[in-house]
């Protein structure tokens, strides 16, 4: 006798089912995916060096030689205006950490658009 064994044959229907979930899944996933992407805004971590730019300016007003009263309602203004700025910076999805607070390596440094922010914010102050 002779021994033909037969190799078992696949379920040709069954495989193109089981392609046809795993396509499906696949291109779910995919679109969840691409969803996700496109409705939240990308977030990008900057640095401020905010003691710094704070004492810069309290340093200028103490070697200025101005009426107290006067330095003082000036030191008040900056740090409003400071504050204002660095809450205008976190929009849009940007995070501010003030950079003597953290470690940041390689997270890029927005002191210079700070300064830029406050002083635009104190000019609007003097502007009625």
């Amino acid at each position: 006798m002779t021994d033909t064994r037969k190799l078992p044959t696949f379920n040709r229907a069954l495989l193109l089912k089981i392609a046809g979930v795993l396509a499906i899944t696949g291109a779910l996933l995919w679109a969840a995916w691409v969803s996700r992407e496109l409705s939240e805004p990308r977030q990008k971590i900057v640095t401020v060096r905010l003691a710094e730019t704070i004492s810069t300016f309290v340093d200028a007003e103490a070697r200025d030689g101005r009426d107290p009263e006067a330095s003082q309602a000036r030191v008040l203004a900056f740090l409003k205006a400071s504050e204002r700025a660095v809450r205008e910076m976190g929009t849009d999805g940007r995070i501010v950490l003030v950079g003597e607070a953290v470690l940041a390596g390689g997270v890029p440094d927005a002191t210079d658009e700070l300064r830029v922010r406050i002083i635009r914010q104190l000019e609007q102050e003097e502007t009625p």
